[in-house]
């Protein structure tokens, strides 16, 4: 049963995608130190946090299945990516990531189509799960039809942001169903 976006239900979390989303991708993004945050993306989740509203990441990270890098870099970058977040008042209340990939060259993370790996929704069904949230409460913010169709397969919204800016992006997209003050 589909939703309209015009549903007045308050939102009560935001799933975002983290490449392309988040911050700028650059191409199997994995060091802090060359991590570029998209216009507006800082902002936009310390915004949110204030407002009492979940922020959740479901994040494909083939680099990790192709060898590029490890989970453990994963990690620092979500590290860093809180401690800047904290900074600003913000924060991402998960974190959840997929390294499997049907060509992985790292035996351990071959799998021909994992339910975590988007459009499949195993990471947003998990996410939903761990926060007792209903999807009519939720939309997930992606910037690629595989991210869309993992919201559609959860049951909620799913926008596709190409825009430059994300907070104008979810003031402009989600207005009916934030907080006034937002």
């Amino acid at each position: 049963m589909g939703r309209a976006m015009s549903s007045p239900r308050p939102l009560k979390a935001v799933f975002f995608d983290r490449d392309g989303v988040l911050n700028v991708d650059h191409g199997y993004v994995h060091d802090p130190a060359t991590m570029e945050w998209t216009p507006g993306a800082r902002e936009a989740v310390a915004a949110l946090t204030q407002a009492g509203i979940l922020t959740l990441v479901v994040t494909n990270q083939a680099g990790v299945a192709r060898g590029y890098y490890e989970e453990a870099a994963v990690a620092r970058m979500h590290a860093a990516m809180q401690a800047e977040l904290a900074s600003r008042g913000g924060r991402l209340d998960a974190l959840y990531y997929c390294p499997f990939h049907k060509d992985a060259v790292v035996e351990a993370y071959r799998h021909e189509d994992h339910p975590d790996r988007k459009p499949n929704p195993g990471m947003v069904l998990r996410g939903l799960k761990d926060w007792n949230l209903d999807p009519a409460d939720c939309v997930l913010i992606g910037d690629n039809e595989t991210d869309v169709e993992a919201a559609r397969r959860a049951g909620m919204d799913g926008l596709l942001f190409r825009d430059a800016d994300l907070l104008a992006f979810i003031r402009a997209n989600l207005a009916e169903r934030l907080p006034a003050e937002f």
